[in-house]
């Protein structure tokens, strides 16, 4: 008899893993870090890796490998999916390159976006870590640094720089290990959402780059904010700070920006209104990167300098 599977979660928001799911021939299909993940028009789970044998795996559902692509970008770190019409095209973020590449959805390269000299914010391009993108509605491509100078690059459509705000300081609208970023559209009108990773929390700014919110996330060092319907999804990278190894669980977020449900971390507990800090509870992971929910709410798992695994399936139950 198969043994019932472990269930993860709290408050609804619970799911099982699917064991098994989306491991390869590592000698045909190998992975070193797993970055980032999204699903296409397809339905297809896409996968970036640092790995330039095949910097994009991509996945059905149910595990199976459909396409590999990608030999260009060692320092592949960010997915974004950005559509255009009926187009879906990707921004690869590359920390060893220094540059932002967007490409079609094979693989072809469209635009290359440089360090951003004419700020005057940066003496060389090493300076510039670039970690996650996000596009506007109106086309505007923010570019997250996130292992650099901590600033937010805001681009036209076609490449050319608009604005910047952030970068690194000690005032609430700095930002320090800012790793990701994605536009909420949850309340209405846009907004940016972007990880102060350090500072375990996520700051929402208006799309011109004024500080709006401060969403504290005591223990949690998050990745970059994944938004499905209400919910905000990330990947806690360690637990209960950076200097804790092979800590890090899986936290969602309601519509209003509280904690429902942690797989892999304690339950979240409000005191008074204010979120108690969370850890890992259950060693499912070591270091989560990034997550992908996809169109039956599953959600899959990439983990970074975790000994090479292939992404984790997580299905709701």
């Amino acid at each position: 008899m198969k043994k019932p599977a472990k269930v993860y979660g709290h408050n609804g928001m619970t799911y099982a893993q699917e064991e098994g799911w989306g491991i390869l021939d590592s000698s045909r299909f190998p992975v070193k870090d797993c970055h980032e993940m999204v699903q296409d028009k397809k339905g297809r789970i896409v996968l970036l890796t640092n790995e330039v044998k095949n910097n994009i795996l991509v996945y059905n559902k149910s595990g199976k490998l459909k396409d590999s692509w990608g030999h260009a970008f060692p320092g592949a770190h960010g997915l974004t999916l950005s559509r255009e019409g009926g187009e879906e095209f990707f921004f690869i973020t590359d920390t060893q390159r220094h540059q932002v590449f967007k490409t079609t959805a094979d693989g072809k390269v469209i635009m290359t976006i440089d360090y951003p000299a004419e700020t005057g914010l940066y003496e060389k391009k090493e300076q510039f870590v670039p970690t996650e993108t996000t596009v506007a509605p109106n086309g505007d491509i923010y570019i997250a640094d996130g292992y650099g100078l901590q600033h937010i690059m805001q681009y036209d459509s076609k490449g050319k720089l608009k604005a910047h705000f952030g970068g690194k300081g000690e005032t609430d609208a700095n930002l320090d290990n800012a790793h990701g970023i994605c536009v909420d559209y949850r309340k209405g009108d846009p907004t940016l959402l972007i990880t102060d990773r350090t500072r375990c929390c996520f700051k929402r700014f208006s799309m011109d780059g004024k500080l709006l919110e401060i969403i504290n996330l005591p223990g949690a060092c998050v990745c970059r904010p994944v938004i499905k319907g209400d919910h905000l999804y990330a990947a806690v990278l360690r637990s209960p700070d950076l200097s804790h190894e092979n800590s890090g669980f899986v936290t969602i977020l309601d519509k209003d920006n509280k904690v429902v449900s942690n797989i892999g971390g304690s339950e979240p507990v409000y005191k008074d209104g204010i979120l108690q800090p969370m850890r890992q509870e259950t060693p499912l992971f070591k270091h989560p990167h990034d997550v992908c929910i996809d169109d039956d709410e599953n959600i899959y798992v990439a983990q970074w300098a975790s000994g090479k695994v292939y992404p984790y399936k997580f299905k709701r139950v």
